[in-house]
């Protein structure tokens, strides 16, 4: 939107603000309501754990409308682009909703949930959903979906990241994302197994601070967090990358046609059904967190990789939607 002569205020909260802050240091921010969602250290609890949570999610999507109303009123915004904010919408500018969840899978409730999804995804004008139509995708039934009235468009991968020829500088790249504490519980379970290993390890941590540390103990690197310019390099000097199997990182790695090993978080049904689905489709090996070995990486030469997705080099043609009202 920048390249094409927009101007952008960002809006999120917590680590996501601070992030989105550090990345474009010159834009002006506002801070959102929290949805504040905790999740439990067994996946067993986790859709019990969410539905609790239910009740403050409601509150602070009211808050986040009255934020919105607000700054619609004052005439600072004239078009949304929503990242999955429920109430980060308005009726009298254009609003965006960005999602490859058309479908939301949470097990024997799978039906509801997603019904509730598609009901807000129906209150926005369009829903942008980064991945390719056709049967050849990176979502499966996740974004593609059958008889349905969604305003969809599918707009290709997205990523910030390109890939480069560079020296490799490590042999596994492990790269760590998501709520804690599973985390954390990850983290600890990588560093178990790679700490007597003969490779030279990477592990980016995913936690966004003031400074950026780097600090080397034996064969790992540990990184807190890295910005675009530097995750992207890091990630083109590693032979592979393990990591969890959430979107946005499998939109990464598709993109970068790196070799990848997946371990999706504990309890998390669309993790479980990505990775599950790239491993059938013979492009990238997963396994449990507990069943997690070095040995296990030895499966990744046997797998095609994430091939053939490139990203849209160009997104000016969606943006007629801001010009219409």
């Amino acid at each position: 939107m920048l390249q094409n002569g927009y101007q952008v205020l960002l809006a999120s909260d917590g680590a996501a603000l601070q992030l989105l802050q550090k990345e474009f240091p010159k834009l002006p921010s506002v801070a959102l309501p929290s949805y504040e969602i905790t999740y439990p250290k067994t996946g067993f609890w986790l859709r019990w754990k969410l539905l609790r949570q239910i009740p403050r999610v409601r509150r602070a999507i009211r808050a986040e409308k009255k934020v919105i109303a607000q700054l619609v009123a004052d005439g600072k915004i004239h078009g949304i682009v929503s990242d999955n904010r429920f109430g980060v919408r308005h009726n009298d500018v254009p609003s965006v909703f960005v999602t490859h969840q058309l479908r939301v899978l949470s097990g024997n409730t799978t039906i509801v949930s997603s019904r509730l999804h598609q009901k807000i995804i129906s209150k926005f004008d369009v829903c942008w959903v980064p991945d390719v139509d056709g049967p050849i995708n990176l979502s499966g039934k996740l974004g593609h979906i059958t008889n349905h009235t969604l305003p969809v468009r599918y707009i290709g991968p997205l990523s910030r990241m390109k890939h480069r020829e560079l020296p490799t500088t490590y042999d596994v790249l492990c790269l760590l994302s998501g709520p804690e504490p599973q985390r954390s519980l990850l983290e600890k379970r990588l560093r178990k197994v790679f700490e007597s290993s003969q490779k030279n390890i990477a592990l980016v941590q995913g936690i966004v601070s003031e400074q950026k540390t780097v600090e080397t103990a034996g064969n790992i690197t540990t990184y807190n967090y890295l910005n675009t310019t530097s995750l992207e390099e890091v990630i083109n000097k590693s032979s592979m990358v393990v990591s969890r199997s959430g979107y946005t990182t499998i939109m990464d790695i598709a993109v970068m046609g790196k070799p990848a090993f997946f371990i999706p978080t504990p309890g998390q049904y669309e993790q479980k059904y990505l990775a599950k689905r790239l491993k059938e489709l013979g492009m990238v090996p997963s396994c449990k967190q507990d069943n997690f070995t070095e040995k296990k990486l030895n499966k990744v030469a046997l797998y095609k990789g994430l091939v053939g997705f490139e990203p849209s080099k160009d997104l000016s043609h969606l943006f007629g939607l801001f010009e219409g009202k």
